[in-house]
């Protein structure tokens, strides 16, 4: 649906101006009090239109970052809710590939998945990251909004579980977890991993591979 609207978006709006042109033209031609409803009815549909725009845009831009997670992937094959893909090379390497997270920033690994806690809490696992610089951001589906982050600049390096939960959850927290409430109860989750040179990228991509997600035991 993203891709449609942003191929046809140019010939669709010069369409639209064309049919609103010639309507006009035509109440022109009937006297000037003609086109007073038209006008009144244009400034409706705008103001309208641009809240509906701005509250359905950010779920439907994440809505497409989720089926295509969930039913492509993120370079590797389809990725399961509730799993985190770490992709084993920078994205300039994979610069021909099919992944999303292509964005010719070559310096980091990229991390994704889908996060859903409607059923229950999941955990978040860190490694001891050794004072490497990485970061986990949550966007809420339903707002677009980034609402936690985890990370370098957010958590620091040390290994550590954070326990994620839906905002209506009250059940304990385990002992040593820290807890990030999710709004909607579904999240988008990106992560980056930093790479210092071509030499370095096992060594991130070893320490992507154990950012992971786990349901909490009870």
């Amino acid at each position: 649906m993203n891709r449609l609207i942003l191929k046809y978006a140019y010939p669709t709006t010069v369409a639209i101006l064309l049919v609103f042109a010639w309507v006009i033209i035509q109440r022109l031609s009937r006297g000037w009090t003609a086109i007073i409803p038209l006008a009144v009815a244009a400034v409706i549909v705008w103001i309208v239109g641009t809240m509906v725009f701005l509250f359905f845009w950010p779920r439907i831009i994440v809505s497409g970052f989720k089926r295509a997670i969930v039913r492509r992937g993120l370079g590797g094959g389809p990725v399961p809710v509730n799993t985190l893909y770490a992709v084993p090379r920078t994205s300039s390497a994979t610069a021909s590939s099919v992944s999303l997270l292509e964005t010719g920033t070559d310096d980091v690994l990229y991390v994704g998945g889908w996060l859903d806690v409607t059923d229950g809490p999941q955990v978040l696992h860190t490694p001891d990251m050794s004072g490497r610089y990485y970061s986990l951001q949550f966007t809420d589906p339903s707002t677009g909004d980034n609402f936690a982050y985890v990370g370098t600049r957010a958590t620091g390096t040390g290994a550590g579980d954070f326990l994620l939960a839906a905002s209506r959850w009250t059940g304990p927290v385990p002992q040593g977890m820290t807890q990030i409430s999710v709004p909607s109860g579904s999240a988008i989750i990106i992560g980056r991993v930093f790479v210092a040179d071509d030499g370095d990228v096992p060594a991130a991509s070893a320490l992507a591979q154990q950012l992971r997600l786990d349901a909490l035991r009870r």
